[in-house]
């Protein structure tokens, strides 16, 4: 199954784009032996629409233009629910057993996710219930699906 990261806004040059970066170097390493290979990160810049609802409506669009036909869609969104990190690589392994072949994990702007993307969703993921840092999101997505790949081959990374 091909990862993707989709993000709305553009991470800079520095300590958090090189993290993430880290986080996804080792995704690439341990996924493909999993059936799991980290494709891409896509960034897209904010929508310039006057209202709030315009911009997730543009910026939701391309989310779903950037996910293929059967492709699952986990939305990262102060309304989904949270999971233990073992929840979730099992999820994940769930995606791939049933033989999906793209996983799109949609990172939102500061205005979120239109509602028809929310419904759309085959997971809705909150990351907690405080509002993090478009960086931070990127580097805790980075980490939570390499660690989806160390909890899978049974790896001590992570440990209880």
């Amino acid at each position: 199954m091909r990862i993707t990261v989709f993000a709305v806004g553009r991470m800079k040059s520095g300590p958090e784009r090189e993290l993430a970066g880290r986080y996804f170097d080792r995704l690439k390493k341990t996924g493909t032996p999993l059936g799991l290979e980290f494709s891409s990160v896509t960034e897209i810049s904010e929508s310039r629409a006057q209202q709030p609802e315009l911009r997730k409506q543009e910026e939701s669009s391309k989310v779903l233009e950037a996910l293929d036909q059967g492709g699952v869609l986990v939305l990262l969104d102060e309304r989904g629910k949270t999971m233990p990190s073992e929840a979730f690589a099992q999820a994940i392994a769930r995606f791939r057993d049933a033989g999906k072949r793209q996983l799109l994990v949609a990172i939102g702007g500061p205005d979120g996710h239109d509602a028809s993307l929310r419904d759309r969703a085959d997971l809705v993921l909150a990351l907690g219930a405080m509002t993090w840092p478009h960086q931070i999101v990127r580097i805790l997505v980075a980490e939570q699906l390499y660690r989806t790949t160390t909890i899978l081959s049974g790896h001590p990374y992570h440990r209880v």
